[in-house]
């Protein structure tokens, strides 16, 4: 793969630098690309006989009179019509054929890179854009690349084959035609200009309505219960709107494109056309040539204002392109250095750990420093906002240290790589992700395991038994973000997933602060399952859920304030003490 499709951020800084870049996709597929340009070329090459047709019925009909003429011409128009069939056909079918590898091949690019972003780019980028370049933007970026070069092929070969042969028939009368370009030049200048700004609008634009729809569609019960249909119905029309003003923009453009270029091109070729008439009168030229001129003439105008027409895809594509490749030349996470262990200790020592989220909303997290041994259970609370979660997502290196440093049996978290790293942390939390899958899939989440060991893991997790109630059991579609399972489903089979992944360190982040009483017991019971012999970090509200733990961290404002055991810190009576009072009114 050519280092300008892959991740190096290799930024296009200019429309042709992009329009270059693009075409770089074209080389796996030269051979299908240059039999659609040979289909162009069959095409032109008919349009351009035509010309000649016309000279030889002119000359052979009423000059001549040849009798030929009579079953030539109709043989030489049939003819005609074939290679022009033929040469359609080919370019339609090939050029198709291109562009339909050129989307596959950017949308699995597009996807590929999304999966490498790091967790900050999420944080900064909202998923209805990404999708927005994922679907529409590389529909354009494949007709840029693909249909609009065959027209521009095509159209800008019948237009200089029309101008050769003007100048073959009456070079006098070609020069005077010519002097139009510099003008029609100008104004396809401007006309390129303006699509290339609308086409950015519009690519904006409808990443708006794909977030907007988006998140309608991921939260139908929510907008119900509170009535806010009509909210997010204008919402909606807000942003629909605007993208429909956008396009109307383009559209106002293309509608005055053609026009204008018609009306410069109609006074050139009336003054020309009064001039040809006249030396045909004279004597000058024949029939043959007058005719065979004036379909030549006729002729230049239609591939101008195909010409002028791509433009617009042309620029279209080319404002799509500069969005994907943004996106593309991102760059991914930092792997990190090269250590992989087969399983580490669990070990884990935050280090004078300051921590800062972008956009300036100051410090998260101020010279935290906390060491957890191996197997034990740590809970971290304290009120929303205190800095828990962002402790516990530095592990996996969601997030990198501003400063400090995090260890896992004594190095770096920044040392391994960053596969093997994640290799050795499980993850269930509050919001539990589900995929529109089968359970058995859910469980295993892209690892290549047994039968036995995705029951087996079911089992621990105590879903096996409502499992085994659904009609195809672990062949079970759960739905769209698991749906059609009650949260407390849900969060079994989130717990299975983890256990079928077996590692050495478990991160729990508001397991079962969602659940009633009932779900809590029965995944409470799933949890210490899961966390025996595992290195733990759990954050919760629930206090009642973590008396048990090892030790319990009260963090407050991105600081570690307090630290023991239940019985020490109620004895302390600090903030936990003050918590805990609150939560159980005692």
């Amino acid at each position: 793969m050519a280092p300008t499709e892959h991740g190096s951020k290799l930024t296009a800084h200019g429309p042709w630098q992009v329009y270059r870049r693009l075409l770089t996709y074209l080389r796996p597929h030269r051979s299908m690309f240059a039999l659609g340009i040979l289909g162009a070329a069959i095409y032109s090459a008919s349009m351009l006989g035509f010309t000649l047709f016309a000279k030889y019925f002119g000359d052979g009909t009423f000059e001549n009179r040849d009798p030929r003429t009579i079953v030539l011409l109709p043989i030489a128009l049939i003819t005609l019509f074939f290679f022009r069939g033929l040469g359609d056909f080919t370019q339609t079918y090939c050029m198709g054929y291109v562009g339909r590898r050129i989307v596959k091949r950017l949308r699995s690019q597009i996807f590929e890179r999304i999966t490498q972003l790091p967790i900050g780019y999420y944080d900064r980028n909202s998923s209805g854009t990404l999708l927005s370049r994922l679907t529409y933007n590389t529909e354009q970026v494949g007709q840029a690349s693909t249909d609009s070069i065959t027209i521009a092929v095509r159209e800008a070969l019948t237009l200089f084959g029309s101008i050769f042969l003007l100048f073959y028939l009456n070079p006098r009368l070609a020069l005077i035609t010519l002097t139009m370009g510099p003008v029609i030049a100008w104004l396809v200048t401007i006309i390129n200009r303006r699509f290339r700004r609308y086409s950015r609008r519009i690519q904006d634009s409808m990443g708006d309505v794909t977030s907007v729809a988006k998140e309608t569609l991921e939260a139908p019960r929510v907008i119900k219960v509170y009535n806010a249909q009509t909210y997010k119905n204008e919402q909606f029309e807000r942003v629909n709107e605007h993208n429909r003003r956008s396009h109307m923009r383009l559209v106002l453009t293309k509608g005055l494109s053609n026009p204008v270029v018609q009306m410069v091109m109609s006074f050139g070729s009336a003054f020309v056309l009064s001039i040809a008439i006249s030396d045909a009168i004279s004597n000058r030229m024949t029939m043959g040539d007058l005719l065979a001129f004036l379909v030549a003439l006729v002729q230049i105008a239609q591939p101008l204002r195909s010409l002028v027409n791509v433009a617009g895809p042309i620029q279209q594509g080319i404002a799509a392109g500069e969005s994907i490749f943004d996106l593309i030349d991102e760059p991914a996470e930092v792997d990190g250095g090269s250590l992989r262990p087969e399983r580490v200790r669990g070990e884990i020592d935050f280090k004078d750990v300051t921590f800062s989220y972008p956009a300036g909303k100051g410090a998260a997290l101020h010279g935290v420093s906390l060491r957890v041994a191996r197997g034990e259970m740590v809970a971290i609370v304290g009120k929303s906002g205190s800095g828990k979660s962002t402790l516990v997502n530095l592990i996996p290196r969601f997030y990198d240290v501003d400063a400090g440093t995090v260890r896992i049996d004594g190095h770096d978290v920044r040392e391994y790589q960053l596969n093997g790293l994640r290799d050795q942390i499980a993850l269930v939390s509050q919001d539990v992700v589900l995929f529109n899958d089968t359970i058995r899939a859910n469980i295993a989440f892209g690892r290549d395991v047994p039968a036995a060991a995705i029951e087996s893991a079911a089992q621990a997790a105590h879903a096996l038994e409502f499992i085994r109630e659904m009609p195809v059991g672990l062949d079970t579609v759960v739905g769209d973000r698991g749906v059609l399972l009650s949260g407390g489903q849900r969060q079994r089979i989130s717990i299975a997933r983890a256990l079928l992944k077996n590692a050495p360190i478990l991160i729990l982040d508001e397991a079962t602060s969602a659940l009633d009483t009932e779900s809590e017991r029965l995944i409470q019971g799933a949890l210490e399952e899961l966390m025996h012999n595992r290195t733990t970090l759990v954050i919760a509200h629930r206090l009642s859920t973590v008396e048990k733990a090892d030790r319990i961290v009260v963090m407050d404002a991105g600081r570690i304030v307090e630290s023991g055991t239940h019985a020490e810190l109620m004895a302390l009576d600090g903030q936990y003490a003050t918590l805990y009072r609150m939560q159980f009114n005692v």
